[in-house]
């Protein structure tokens, strides 16, 4: 009896140490887990996809949106005329609306008395000069050109004269009214147009 049970547990320990054939060979399918899927092809190729559906979302998003640029008014009120000097470039406008506001007895072309707006932006490279009152000129910093009060070149690489802006008279208040969506250029015979400058020859 003790025999057979000493047997038996024999049979049973063989059983535990001898492997079941399952065992043996690897598991199939493998298991796919995130990590595995990612480092595959088919996860790299679903990957570019959703980052190229993407891309198109938000440009299509992007293109619906208006493309608005938020600049200062290009229109504005510069005081009364009698607010200032003759023959001096009036400052007060050139850091934050690039303007000089000029009071000139006498214009380029002879005429007398006329207000003007000029754009303080160098016509040889763009840069802004400065006002120099005991010189009675405005001269750049950059390459040296140099303008009459007026607004004519007169020394340095600049190829022409600074550019005006257009100006009226508002009849309801009499201040200056510069608009900066209007240029004119002298070498284009611009500034003999009437909204180039204010006659001030009847004031």
């Amino acid at each position: 009896m003790a025999e057979e049970q000493r047997t038996g547990d024999g049979v049973k320990d063989l059983r535990r140490r001898v492997p079941e054939p399952y065992s043996l060979v690897a598991e199939y399918p493998p298991k796919i887990t995130r990590r595995s899927f990612f480092m595959s092809w088919a996860g790299a190729a679903w990957t570019a996809f959703g980052a190229a559906s993407g891309a198109g979302t938000l440009a299509m998003l992007r293109y619906m949106m208006p493309n608005v640029l938020f600049e200062p008014p290009q229109v504005f009120k510069a005081g009364k005329p009698e607010d200032y000097e003759w023959d001096r470039p009036d400052e007060r406008f050139k850091q934050d609306k690039k303007t000089w506001i000029v009071k000139l007895s006498k214009d380029y072309n002879g005429r007398q008395k006329v207000l003007v707006a000029l754009d303080t932006t160098c016509t040889h490279l763009g840069c802004t000069p400065n006002v120099l009152f005991s010189e009675s000129k405005i001269k750049c910093p950059c390459h040296g050109s140099g303008f009459r009060f007026t607004g004519i070149n007169f020394e340095g690489p600049a190829p022409r004269p600074l550019e005006r802006y257009a100006v009226s008279i508002d009849p309801i208040d009499g201040q200056i009214v510069v608009d900066k969506n209007r240029k004119f250029q002298q070498e284009k015979g611009q500034w003999e147009d009437k909204a180039s400058f204010i006659d001030l020859s009847t004031a």
